[in-house]
């Protein structure tokens, strides 16, 4: 569903329809996890035992949105490093038997403990235990080539290869998670001015614009930067595209979530991917809350990202209402 909303205003990569320059590489570069994840269970109380319904190890961190990026069908470059005890060369094998998804960027580090984190998911509620030993920043060469997008969190400054890039023409998508001081600086705002594409969810959206709506806080936040789009879980996504004076929502389709660790970089992955197919925004919404949504029916983001047969099969299932035909455009690995 489309409306008016403001007059255009130069901008920069907005992630329009895709041409020469956008049906390129996606990069995700960052820290990659090994995810232990229990579910149907909840932390328990000291000196207790509690039993989960399940089990999972898999890929996490930047992993999410790179084997998102990928099973959606564009090629994809993870640029992170692991280290070469046991989970680490577990979670590499994974990776690199991904189809569309280029790990040449993806380094065993010798004698480096991999980061692990294990997520115990409830009905109500995930709780999470940590462990990491820092490498440092990850690296991006300079030769790394044309590149369509990219993903960086803006919590903090950005790398120097972000603007290397941007400048370059590659679109820069940018993220937060939760603020756990609970200032919700507005130093984070500042650095909208160097990404293109804006997609938290509304909880994060409200809190930094002082909104009290995901729409309010999408039209505040579409006033710094070309493409605002505002994850609203089970209620949908909203998006404010100021390059192009429109206001864009699209439904989700309602499920009922097994672990809802990572949905939110299933849902940018698959936006992302959209551009490479040349979609329209609203198709792109539609496809990365679909996707998102079948990724919370299983355990962990990247084990749980939708392959193209499986999500045609799960909107299928579910009646979801809408044209879906242009899944058809996705490739799978059997293609």
């Amino acid at each position: 569903m489309t409306e008016a909303h403001a007059e255009p205003r130069p901008t920069g990569h907005t992630g329009g329809q895709a041409d020469e320059t956008t049906r390129g590489t996606l990069l995700f570069a960052g820290d990659v996890y090994c995810d232990v994840v229990f579910s149907g269970v909840t932390a328990p109380e000291q000196g207790a035992e509690v039993f989960a319904d399940a089990f999972a190890i898999t890929p996490g961190g930047v992993a999410n949105r790179a084997v998102a990026a990928a099973r959606a069908g564009a090629p994809t470059m993870l640029a992170s490093c692991l280290g070469d005890d046991v989970l680490g060369r577990h979670v590499y094998d994974v990776l690199t038997a991904e189809p569309f998804l280029d790990t040449s960027l993806l380094e065993l580090v010798h004698g480096h403990q991999s980061a692990v984190s294990v997520a115990l998911t409830g009905p109500d509620d995930r709780s999470f235990i940590t462990y990491e030993e820092h490498l440092g920043p990850t690296v991006v060469p300079d030769d790394i080539g044309p590149v369509a997008a990219t993903h960086v969190g803006i919590a903090k400054p950005l790398p120097a290869w972000v603007a290397r890039l941007r400048a370059a023409g590659t679109t820069v998508v940018g993220g937060v998670g939760w603020d756990h001081t609970g200032e919700w600086s507005g130093g984070v705002l500042d650095r909208l001015a160097e990404i293109d594409v804006f997609v938290p969810n509304d909880v994060e959206a409200m809190r930094y614009t002082r909104t009290d709506s995901a729409l309010a806080a999408a039209k505040v936040l579409a006033e710094r930067v070309p493409l605002a789009v505002v994850t609203r879980g089970p209620d949908g996504v909203v998006a404010v595209d100021s390059a192009n004076g429109v206001v864009v929502t699209a439904d989700t389709v309602r499920v009922d979530a097994v672990d809802p660790t990572g949905a939110g970089d299933v849902f940018v992955a698959s936006f992302m991917a959209g551009v490479h197919h040349g979609w329209d925004l609203e198709t792109r919404l539609r496809f990365a809350a679909a996707s998102a949504a079948f990724a919370v029916t299983g355990l962990g983001g990247a084990a749980s990202a939708p392959h193209p047969d499986e999500l045609r099969v799960f909107l299928d299932q579910r009646a979801a209402p809408g044209d879906w035909s242009f899944l058809a455009d996705v490739p799978s690995a059997d293609n």
